[in-house]
């Protein structure tokens, strides 16, 4: 290791004998002047990706409001007075037909968000005939129910589905700021029953829930350390809620928040790094140096579950300034 330029990345740019990463080797780089960092993480970028390439994805709440967690950052908590009602669980067949239009406007990914601790036997079945609807229509398919055990992993595997989003949210020490009715072993405990079912794993963090630089770094340093590194790794900005513990959080930085993306993109080269939750607050400007550290994965649409998001006239205005293109169907 170089002690101003960290480990060389260059000499195994398959994956450099990693991991596992230590939180003393991750921070050398992450505190690299940042013009290096983004030589650094736009370099291993171009070995895996098309770097003017982004996956688009749509998320869809197919269950809302009422969950029994603490979530701090969450409207959706039933312990939280954010004024969001709950809702039932969709009809298979409107979720269908959002889907479709999601396709036919770009996506290729439709993702799908039920605000449970976990999926109960009841629901299963319905779930699972969304999984096989979406499938059919040509997208990969992605839910995060909450928690799921070996066998509720193995069914949705079986129905078709590629990817399980169930995020650890923060570093370890931190966690139990954020959330009480769910430990972090939990959430490592599922990431296993997705893994160990075969399904791919979708799996990220929040950053700017007031946790300090080092928990951002624990946070990517667990994710690349995971027997397999997740395929895709969501990396939300927090939407400060009105009722919810979080907020009144002040923001984070946005060059602190680029430079979580040119880590998480350096640790996992080889996973599609997503610019999730908060893009409503950045500019245009601040995506764009998120997209040159590795991004290359956003949600289109509206709304992002409950939050607002930007819109797909200006997300297409935005990636035409840039070149930006968007993964082609036939690449999945």
């Amino acid at each position: 290791m170089n002690a101003e330029l960290g480990p060389d990345l260059t000499s195994d740019p398959l994956g450099w004998a990693h991991p596992p990463w230590t939180r003393a080797e991750a921070q050398v780089i992450h505190d690299l002047p940042f013009n290096d960092l983004l030589f650094r993480a736009q370099t291993i970028h171009r070995e895996n990706f098309d770097p003017n390439r982004v996956q688009l994805s749509r998320l869809l709440s197919i269950k809302t409001g009422g969950c029994p967690e603490d979530c701090g950052y969450c409207s959706q908590s039933a312990h939280h007075q954010s004024g969001l009602k709950a809702s039932k669980l969709m009809e298979v067949q409107r979720v269908i037909a959002e889907a479709r239009k999601a396709r036919d406007a770009g996506a290729t990914r439709y993702c799908m968000g039920a605000a449970w601790r976990s999926p109960k036997e009841r629901d299963m079945d319905a779930v699972v005939a969304m999984v096989e609807g979406v499938k059919a229509l040509g997208m990969e398919t992605c839910m995060t129910l909450g928690m799921l055990d070996l066998g509720q992993a193995q069914r949705l595997k079986q129905a078709g589905l590629d990817y399980y989003n169930h995020n650890i949210d923060t570093s370890e020490r931190y966690y139990a700021e954020v959330i009480s009715t769910r430990t972090f072993t939990e959430r490592l405990d599922t990431l296993a029953n997705v893994r160990d079912s075969g399904m791919k794993v979708c799996c990220g963090g929040i950053v700017g829930m007031g946790e300090e630089k080092a928990d951002r770094i624990d946070m990517l340093v667990t994710l690349a350390n995971l027997p397999e590194p997740p395929d895709s790794v969501p990396i939300n900005m927090l939407i400060p809620i009105e009722g919810t513990p979080l907020g009144q959080a002040d923001p984070i930085e946005p060059i602190e928040f680029v430079r979580t993306i040119a880590l998480a993109r350096i640790m996992m080269p080889k996973s599609h790094v997503r610019l999730s939750a908060g893009r409503t607050a950045m500019s245009d400007e601040m995506q764009a140096l998120c997209f040159f550290a590795g991004a290359n994965s956003i949600f289109v649409g509206d709304t992002l579950l409950t939050a607002e998001n930007p819109g797909e006239d200006k997300d297409s205005a935005l990636f035409r300034r840039l070149g930006i293109k968007p993964f082609a169907r036939e690449a999945l």
